[in-house]
């Protein structure tokens, strides 16, 4: 194999990768072997074909395709071990020469690391945000200790109101015909949490336990379903259950139920300590993105669409997860929020934008300040690993490669970079 590189505009750049024409014709003859039985040539059982005589028939490039697919990920993993630049992008592959006897050709159009030209990266006129905990923000937080030890009491004699968890069966129709992903059994829904779609909740209020009501709404125009975009839609919908939260009170009792104190005045004092802890990290963390976001101010960087294409993807993905970890698929989410892909990650991008400027800037001030990664610091990197993952430190060791080792003391390094300019 050779790897030729030709340096692009704005970060970009093009890998010519040339596989001998030898290494081709073994992918081929792979590509042959997989398909081989699913052909069918008169005056041959299937399976037992010779190649020239598929290739004959079905054309020469029967099994280019397979033969490329095959190939082209393992040529372009080992010619980057041979690439001094640092890719931070998906390829976009273009196969140049494919012909039998003759070697495979492709090109590989990727992103570059940005170089980035720091400006002023020290001596920031920035206030940090002095710490204080509200009466308001105290109760805030005793309500919510109250209702994680909240009974939920069934309700029987009343109507729904505002608040209230239901349970319900909905069938959705447009047009009188009933949609894909419209219809649900036993579906839990707090009323006013605004997880349906226009008026869906409201129109619930005032219905009776085993009441099927007509709900009528509109699908936003922005809807991920093309099919349902600004279509108006009628819901069957059956009441089944009406719960309340009845909250506990706020006295001795609680703080004894809650906690390991004794008496609410010392429960308070402990969660109003526990408040300013995690406002003085909040203040930390937003004083830190200030002092970066004037770095970037002062410094030049040409940052690729396709970095920050991936940045994006990476984001949606780590959304999918989360939103899935609740126990809802992405699909449900975009359904029941009108919210579509493109629209979220549209949404995303200036986030993506920043995360990689704010990267790009620390890693650069690590470099300009010799900042230093001891294996001490990626060891005891490791011992937090293991400790969350409840592992023993050894065995984690062992599971680390060369390569993960490297992304940390990177990881490392923007953090040292990070502590450095905050000072």
């Amino acid at each position: 194999m050779s790897l030729q590189v030709e340096k692009l505009e704005k970060n970009m750049a093009k890998l010519t990768i040339e596989v001998s024409a030898e290494e081709f014709d073994k992918a081929i003859d792979k590509a042959y072997q997989k398909n081989k039985g699913k052909m069918s040539v008169p005056g041959f059982r299937k399976g037992k074909v010779p190649r020239q005589m598929i290739e004959k028939m079905y054309g020469v490039g029967v099994f280019y395709e397979d033969a490329a697919n095959e190939i082209i990920p393992v040529a372009y993993e080992a010619e980057l071990e041979n690439c001094e630049l640092e890719i931070v992008s998906q390829p976009k592959i273009d196969v140049v020469q494919i012909e039998k006897g003759k070697s495979f050709i492709f090109t590989a159009e990727v992103a570059v690391k940005p170089e980035v030209e720091l400006g002023k990266y020290t001596g920031f006129d920035i206030a940090k945000e002095a710490v204080e905990v509200t009466d308001e923000e105290l109760n805030a937080e005793l309500d919510r200790a109250r209702e994680q030890q909240a009974r939920t009491i069934p309700v029987e004699d009343r109507a729904v109101c505002d608040g209230d968890m239901t349970v319900i069966d909905f069938e959705g129709f447009v047009d009188g015909v009933p949609f894909e992903g419209g219809k649900g059994t036993d579906y839990p829904l707090t009323i006013g949490s605004h997880s349906f779609i226009d008026t869906f909740e409201e129109q619930l209020i005032g219905k009776n336990i085993g009441e099927e009501v007509e709900v009528n709404v509109t699908f936003p125009e922005e809807y991920h379903a093309e099919e349902l975009k600004g279509k108006p839609a009628m819901f069957k919908v059956t009441v089944k259950e009406i719960k309340v939260k009845e909250l506990p009170e706020l006295d001795d009792d609680f703080a004894q139920d809650v906690s390991d104190f004794d008496t609410l005045d010392e429960y308070k004092e402990d969660v109003k300590k526990n408040i300013a802890s995690r406002k003085e990290e909040a203040a930390k963390a937003e004083y830190e993105e200030k002092v970066i976001d004037a770095i970037i101010a002062e410094a030049k960087m040409d940052i690729p669409q396709p970095m920050i294409d991936l940045q994006v993807r990476q984001m949606a993905d780590d959304f999918a997860r989360r939103i899935q970890s609740q126990g809802l698929s992405v699909e449900q989410y975009f359904q029941f929020t009108g919210m579509t892909p493109d629209k979220l990650m549209e949404q995303m991008q200036p986030q993506a934008v920043k995360r990689i400027q704010s990267r790009l800037v620390l890693e650069a001030i690590a470099k300009a300040e010799n900042i230093v990664v001891t294996d001490a610091d990626v060891d005891a990197e490791i011992e937090k690993m293991a400790g969350m993952y409840q592992m023993e430190v050894d065995k984690l060791k062992e599971l680390i490669s060369d390569k993960e080792k490297e992304a940390m003391k990177s990881d490392i390094a923007v953090s040292k970079a990070a502590e450095f300019i905050v000072k």
